[in-house]
């Protein structure tokens, strides 16, 4: 389960994919196998939650690992490299970014 918090010591990644509510469900659904069959099974992964905005052209894809390296190790595995491009032609772009959590708030 993710921890928001800037105690944590963790690698926070958030990636956000600009889709059509034509396409918007393809992506959720190959996102959320990816996750269910590879991704949330690599060393160093803590979890990971997928929203999805109103108008259904956004998807944002919260995630956070161990380490930095945990997660770069992840996206250059030979079962990783094909999904980017499955998830480039069910949206218009994506871009995951690294992040370090600054604040929370409860």
């Amino acid at each position: 389960m993710p921890q928001i918090t800037p105690q944590a010591d963790l690698q926070t990644v958030i990636t956000t994919f600009e889709v059509t509510p034509g396409t918007c469900q393809d992506l959720l659904d190959e996102l959320q196998d990816t996750f269910a069959a590879f991704i949330s099974k690599q060393p160093g992964f803590i979890g990971a939650a997928l929203h999805v905005n109103d108008a259904q052209t956004r998807i944002a894809n919260y995630s956070q690992w161990r380490r930095r390296e945990d997660f770069q190790a992840m996206l250059r595995s030979d079962e990783m490299r094909s999904h980017p491009r499955r998830f480039a032609e069910l949206c218009k772009s994506f871009e995951p970014v690294m992040y370090e959590v600054a604040a929370s708030y409860d």
